[in-house]
């Protein structure tokens, strides 16, 4: 029991600091600067399919 611990623990450390270190790029990179204009692109998209366009146009 206690030897798996000493394989799990360092596993377990390492692998927060990699999330640590990954977080920290993602922010420092720019990731989450524009968080909104996604959002808005979903809602200002032209859904409008070519049937659609030529009975307007009737």
């Amino acid at each position: 029991m206690l030897e798996s611990l000493f394989l799990l623990i360092p596993i377990s450390l390492l692998f927060v600091i990699m999330i640590g270190v990954a977080l920290w790029w993602a922010i420092f990179a720019g990731q989450f600067e524009n968080s909104q204009s996604a959002g808005e692109s979903i809602l200002k998209d032209d859904d409008s399919t070519h049937r659609d366009v030529e009975r307007t146009k009737k």
